[in-house]
């Protein structure tokens, strides 16, 4: 499912980018999608390694156990997702110059969408985390919601909606919202399903 999703997300950016900036907008925004990946992965590994041991503490029901094992992850989260922001605003230039450095145009328009896209490094983690969560607690159907909501329908909602208000800035700031968007589903989540998981 987020293959497809990413499949599906990226040719709307693509043919939103040709629209507002053209060829300059696609190859900044291939830019920013190699880092996206680097910085995406410290998250998604830190949820793949820690779901066996909150399947086998959920399992076992030692739900004081689970509960601190979501509180620790939850500021694990919260401190990485500041230290990627802040490396991602502080780097943007030497990260850019290392792709886009021959173009001055090019990377001022780079630069630019990785000033905006940083902030979804603040966001990303959570809903990354509660996906892999739930489906550690056996719950796949509020995993796959929060995947599909995050990789799908929000990205595609926003970066259809925001570039008619905002232009080629609308389209860096679509996946800040569609994270954001997706972190308060997942906390919404997380709060309701507290009294059946006993976390």
């Amino acid at each position: 499912m987020t293959n497809i999703s990413m499949s599906v997300v990226s040719m709307l950016y693509n043919v939103q980018l040709i629209k507002y900036a053209g060829e300059d907008g696609v190859a900044a925004y291939g830019v920013l999608m190699y880092i996206n990946m680097i910085f995406l992965a410290a998250f998604i590994g830190y949820s793949i390694g820690t779901a066996p041991v909150i399947s086998y503490h959920y399992g076992a029901g030692n739900h004081a156990e689970l509960k601190s094992l979501l509180k620790k992850s939850l500021v694990i989260i919260g401190i990485c997702s500041a230290v990627m922001f802040g490396l991602a605003e502080g780097l943007a230039r030497p990260l850019s110059m290392i792709f886009v450095g021959y173009d001055p145009s090019l990377l001022d328009l780079t630069l630019r969408g990785f000033y905006i896209f940083s902030f979804s490094f603040l966001f990303a983690g959570i809903a990354i985390y509660g996906s892999s969560f739930f489906t550690a607690l056996n719950n796949g159907l509020v995993s796959a919601l929060i995947s599909f909501l995050r990789t799908l329908l929000f990205q595609t909602a926003a970066v259809l909606l925001f570039p008619l208000i905002w232009g080629i800035d609308g389209i860096w700031f679509s996946t800040v919202a569609a994270e954001l968007m997706a972190a308060v589903v997942t906390a919404l989540f997380l709060l309701s399903k507290r009294s059946k998981y006993h976390y």
